[in-house]
């Protein structure tokens, strides 16, 4: 599926007519914006480079990394050495998770063109038995990059927090808390995740 501006404004409409806070909310900071990302190698580069750092350090790294590299492909990648990729702003891990995945891909021990064919527990399931790419990659891959509308991001802070706003909640929701409380948007969890995304960006301005 592609989430596009009427898929998000359908989910959320109707979810709005049985979810008080979701309508509150979308009268609040209206419909957010689909964040499609091509699927592919760059793409898994892309949320390694965000791992643990600013959203305006991974921007600028990754326009480092292009400069650099050009198109992000395993091959392009794989000629940069150290000094390359340290100017770029690369960690020495996330030169070696980048690096490795390359390789997987090379060597046929990964496929990311053959993810959309699979269902969400194989998809994930394959993206983190790959070094450096945990559960909350997974779930950004599958939401932005194959369209999955269904995946809920139970561990992403900002999520987090703006269900503790929406739910009035007097503490950060745990992941069961989390898991629960989305049960009641299914199918629409990750277009809920987009919402909560805008809600945090909203509040933060």
């Amino acid at each position: 599926m592609k989430i596009t501006p009427k898929v998000i404004a359908t989910a959320l409409d109707g979810l709005a007519a049985r979810d008080g806070d979701i309508a509150r909310t979308l009268r609040d900071v209206g419909y957010p914006e689909p964040r499609h990302r091509d699927p592919g190698f760059g793409t898994f580069v892309n949320i390694i480079v965000g791992q643990q750092v600013s959203v305006a350090s991974a921007t600028a790294i990754r326009a480092r990394l292009v400069a650099a590299a050009g198109p992000i492909t395993p091959q392009s990648l794989l000629a940069l050495d150290d000094d390359a990729l340290k100017a770029v702003g690369f960690s020495r891990r996330k030169m070696e998770y980048c690096r490795l995945l390359a390789q997987d891909i090379l060597d046929d021990r990964f496929d990311p063109d053959t993810l959309r064919r699979l269902d969400d527990e194989a998809v994930m399931a394959a993206i983190v038995a790959r070094k450096g790419l945990g559960r909350w990659s997974a779930e950004v891959y599958m939401l932005f990059a194959l369209g999955r509308a269904d995946v809920w991001p139970a561990d992403d802070l900002a999520v987090i927090v703006a269900v503790q706003r929406l739910r009035n909640l007097d503490a950060r929701p745990n992941r069961a808390t989390m898991e629960q409380i989305a049960e009641d948007w299914r199918p629409w969890r990750g277009i809920v995740a987009l919402l909560m995304w805008h809600h945090y960006n909203k509040a933060a301005l």
